[in-house]
């Protein structure tokens, strides 16, 4: 139980564990850091690319949450150093009717999102794990990281963030997962 609000920590169906599972669709053909860029385009006044260098001058924070994954594990107290999504989204100023994120990775991987799941001070793109640089079996040099969905929707090898009026369906999206994903009502797969 939570202190704060003796809610569960621990959604239906989870089961901790202490490990980092590393769960991957394809094989991506990985970016290192010095060619790595994140845009940030669509529905928004001021559309940026970042390189890696103008990521890293954004102020950072640390971040601690619990993580869920779809295939019913969950990983608690997480510790990221990363970019908040508020700070990005003050850069790019998304317009009143972009009300939707679609998350682009290398390799062709995509996750769709909901504007306000990124705000709220929760959501971050992430740079660090537990102290250390991300790896890149877990998304490194950058991922988003999205704790109130499952985790398939915190997109490794995060490269693009396009803002739109337009719910498009992201890579599990489209083989049958949830459109939303959240882990506690259990929103695993349609249907």
């Amino acid at each position: 139980m939570s202190d704060q609000d003796d809610k569960p920590r621990i959604p239906p169906g989870q089961v901790v564990t202490k490990k980092f599972p590393v769960m991957t669709a394809g094989t991506p053909k990985i970016t290192s850091a010095e060619k790595w860029t994140l845009t940030l385009d669509g529905k928004v006044e001021n559309p940026l690319e970042l390189s890696w260098k103008e990521l890293k001058e954004l102020p950072t924070e640390d971040f601690e949450v619990d993580i869920h994954c779809v295939t019913k594990w969950s990983k608690l107290d997480t510790k990221w150093r990363g970019v908040s999504l508020e700070t990005l989204i003050d850069l790019v100023k998304p317009l009143p009717e972009a009300r939707y994120v679609s998350a682009v990775s290398d390799g062709d991987y995509s996750a769709n999102l909901r504007l306000p799941d990124l705000t709220g001070g929760c959501a971050f793109v992430a740079t660090h794990f537990d102290g250390a640089p991300l790896t890149a079996e877990h998304g490194g040099p950058a991922r988003l990281v999205v704790p109130g969905l499952y985790f398939w929707k915190s997109a490794k090898w995060l490269r693009k963030l396009t803002f739109s009026e337009y719910d498009y369906k992201g890579f599990w999206e489209k083989l049958g997962y949830h459109n939303y994903g959240d882990p506690w009502k259990e929103q695993r797969y349609r249907g």
